[in-house]
């Protein structure tokens, strides 16, 4: 494929070395007319569950402010989750949170190979070329979660997510501690969840220091706090990448 041709995909940005990748794999809720509605409502299409509300705002936001490549899904990912590999029983969902997904309930083998190879393949194969271009020193991954889960409470408003190369997210968790956002390790969820698939793909083969980032998602709907979040995000990346070089882990 070329960088651009692809419904599944949306690269933004200068495509030009940069010091930090980011990649947004939730970043539509959007049904192309080939997948039909898979059964659901509109109001479940735009739900937490199709997408991950203000991510690609975010992750644009960050992009800028880094002068980096965004690699963006295009497509929801209740048709196919580019953040599983093929062979997770999850990366076509049959039920997301409280909501069936019927559409998917009864996919047969070839359908989900079709999913596969027009939805995660062009996805994988965008981030694997820009990262051959861009020669990113790092990867960030953008998400947002959703502030009550079956029907509990999350106290969390920042995640910082990892597997099992620590080293940038170590320094943003000491960067952002007594900041304004409670801000935990692997919260709300870690590799025990299989959240961490592309940080495993495109991250660690290429030894290069990487987080995945969630952000409660009330704090993106309201423009003055997704303000302060991409201001605390991008000091604490930029404090994390300084003292990584200093390090001598990057160059």
């Amino acid at each position: 494929m070329t960088l651009d041709d692809s419904e599944a995909v949306k690269i933004e940005g200068d495509i030009a070395p940069c010091d930090v990748l980011f990649v947004c794999e939730h970043a539509s809720c959007s049904f192309p007319p080939e997948f039909g509605d898979l059964g659901l409502i509109e109001d479940v299409r735009r739900s937490h569950v199709a997408w991950d509300p203000g991510a690609l705002a975010l992750s644009r936001e960050l992009a800028k402010r880094f002068g980096s490549t965004l690699v963006a899904g295009g497509v929801s990912r209740l048709l196919y989750d580019c953040n599983r590999p093929p062979e997770a029983p999850d990366a076509v969902p049959v039920q997301s949170e409280i909501f069936e997904i019927p559409g998917n309930a009864d996919i047969s083998e070839a359908d989900r190979r079709e999913r596969v190879a027009q939805i995660y393949q062009p996805f994988k194969e965008a981030v694997e070329q820009v990262i051959e271009v861009v020669h990113p020193k790092a990867i960030v991954t953008v998400h947002s979660f959703t502030p009550v889960y079956h029907g509990n409470q999350r106290a969390v408003e920042i995640g910082i997510l990892h597997d099992r190369d620590t080293r940038l997210a170590d320094r943003m968790l000491t960067s952002m501690a007594g900041g304004p956002f409670l801000t935990l390790r692997n919260d709300p969820y870690g590799p025990e969840h299989g959240v961490t698939h592309s940080l495993r793909i495109y991250a660690l083969p290429n030894k290069l220091p990487n987080v995945m980032l969630e952000v409660r998602n009330d704090l993106l709907a309201d423009d003055a706090k997704a303000a302060l979040v991409a201001d605390a995000l991008e000091a604490a990346i930029a404090q994390g990448m300084a003292e990584l070089r200093d390090a001598g882990e990057i160059v």
